[in-house]
C-alpha cells in the first residue's frame, strides 16, 4: 500500500506573522535559535515561511501559561545616577 500523504498545511510569510505576533524580527529569530518559537523554513531560495498551525499552537500555549513580568531593575546597583537635565530652553538662543 502507498503511504498516505500528510495533509497540506497552510504557511504564512513574515507580514502575516508580524500581524499575529507583535515581536521584533530579531526577537523571533533569537527565540527560534533557542527552540522557543516555531522554526521558519524555505519554500524557495528567497521565500521564508512559517507553519500557521505551529504559530497558532505557540500562541495558544503562551495564552494558557502566562509569563510573569520581569521585575524592575534594582536602582541601588547602578554605577552612576542619571542626572536629570534642567530646563535649559531659557539659556539657548533662538536658532536663525
Amino acid at each position: 500500500m502507498a503511504q498516505a500523504d500528510p495533509p497540506l498545511r497552510r504557511t504564512i510569510k513574515k507580514p502575516q506573522l508580524r500581524q499575529m505576533v507583535p515581536l521584533a524580527d530579531s526577537t523571533i529569530w533569537e527565540m527560534e535559535q533557542r527552540g522557543q518559537f516555531p522554526r521558519r523554513f524555505l519554500l524557495t531560495p528567497r521565500c521564508v515561511v512559517w507553519d500557521l498551525a505551529e504559530v497558532e499552537a505557540w500562541l495558544a500555549l503562551r495564552r494558557a501559561k502566562p509569563i510573569r513580568r520581569a521585575p524592575p531593575p534594582d536602582v541601588r546597583k547602578r554605577i552612576t545616577r542619571p542626572v536629570r537635565a534642567a530646563d535649559r530652553s531659557e539659556d539657548r538662543p533662538f536658532p536663525g
